[in-house]
């Protein structure tokens, strides 16, 4: 019986081909710098607006948390009290005249006489006391009428400027102002809306760094005017959407705190933030004009700091020292220990061992997200949560 052939054959070990990883070189393009902080914003303005006047509430003109503008009327409160007594006070102006006119006319005429040696001295200085004190009635009655004037005016609240109103604090129907104002609402003026927040000692040292690069100080930006752009995002928001200027730094530190408060203010037409919320608030201070981008996920750190994976012109895989800058959406700035040319493993980096020799296939880093954008300075809009390194 004829052996078989295969059993002449000798096993052969086939090496596996070389795993296969995809790379890119890294994006290169502007990027800004932020600092980042957070704040709470704050109307520009908030008044109470107050009965002044004692009466029954007779009617309110808006509906609980409305937009209104200035003069809008908010509350009515019953005026005929009010209005009888600008009406009394303006009879009595109108005698008080009468009188005037009268006295001046005797006055006149015994000055008249008195110079023709017709009437005596005495007469003259009757007529001109009479004068004097028709004068002074009118002007005290005068003064009645503007009071009952501005009484009868209190009787109508109107809002004191473009704003929102908060809910009423009394009913139609309810007696307001017996023992002294009564608080009715508040307005609130949120368009534009400020946003405090604070700095600490660290931060504003790091700030005054990167502005001295800039050739600018803190002062500059305090005395002289000067805008500072200031970005801000919701908790929960990935998006620095809200863009703004910076419009007062605090001359001092909080003893207390040890911390400066800066305020920026912000254009809010469509009233998307309201008084009272946290936000998230970045400063631009720098620009890097060629930064080096890659892909997050493909940065990894140990012990010695953060590295990268690299396949060399041999297909030989090195692991790269880098340092790291801010995140720009999926992106990841490079601030040191790359170049234009290196390939990048971005995928498949579990197979990416160090000192292996791989099959490069090329990829794509991430495009940029819609996270952010940068500050205006900068002629490419940037992307991702902002947060930043110095």
């Amino acid at each position: 019986m004829p052996a078989l052939s295969g059993c002449n054959e000798k096993n052969r070990y086939a090496a596996p081909p070389p795993a296969k990883v995809a790379v890119a070189s890294p994006i290169q393009r502007p990027v800004t710098l932020y600092v980042e902080f957070t704040g709470n914003t704050a109307p520009l303005a908030a008044v109470d607006v107050e009965a002044r006047v004692q009466g029954f509430l007779t009617a309110i003109g808006y509906r609980d948390g409305e937009a209104v503008r200035k003069d809008r009327v908010l509350f009515e409160i019953e005026r005929d009290q009010y209005q009888a007594q600008f009406d009394l006070q303006q009879a009595q102006v109108e005698s008080a005249k009468a009188k005037q006119v009268n006295s001046k006319r005797e006055y006149d005429r015994q000055v008249t006489l008195g110079q023709k040696d017709v009437s005596t001295q005495r007469a003259v200085d009757e007529a001109t006391m009479n004068y004097e004190m028709a004068n002074a009635q009118l002007a005290a009655n005068e003064a009645s009428l503007r009071l009952a004037q501005t009484s009868l005016g209190y009787t109508t609240v109107r809002a004191p400027f473009d704003g929102v109103v908060t809910r009423h604090l009394a009913e139609i129907g309810s007696q307001v102002g017996q023992s002294g104002p009564t608080k009715l609402a508040t307005v609130l003026q949120v368009n534009p809306i400020y946003v405090y927040f604070n700095i600490s000692e660290q931060q504003q040292i790091d700030m005054r760094d990167a502005l001295a690069k800039q050739g600018k100080t803190l002062r500059d930006l305090r005395e002289n005017a000067e805008e500072r752009s200031v970005e801000v995002a919701l908790a929960a928001d990935a998006a620095f959407r809200y863009k703004g200027k910076i419009d007062y730094i605090a001359p001092q530190l909080d003893p207390n705190t040890g911390t400066l408060q800066l305020r920026g203010v912000f254009e809010n037409k469509d009233i998307a933030l309201v008084p009272g919320l946290f936000v998230r608030v970045r400063v631009p201070v720098g620009k890097i004009e060629n930064a080096l981008l890659v892909n997050d996920t493909a940065v990894q750190s140990n012990q010695t700091g953060s590295y990268v994976m690299v396949v060399g012109e041999d297909k030989v895989v090195a692991q790269r020292q880098v340092t790291t800058g801010p995140v720009e959406g999926q992106l990841r700035v490079i601030t040191g220990g790359l170049k234009a040319d290196d390939k990048v493993v971005i995928g498949s980096i579990q197979r990416a061992v160090a000192g292996n020799t791989v099959d490069p296939v090329p990829g794509t880093m991430a495009a940029a997200g819609q996270g952010s954008t940068p500050a205006p300075a900068s002629p490419v809009p940037a992307a991702g949560s902002g947060r930043s390194s110095q």
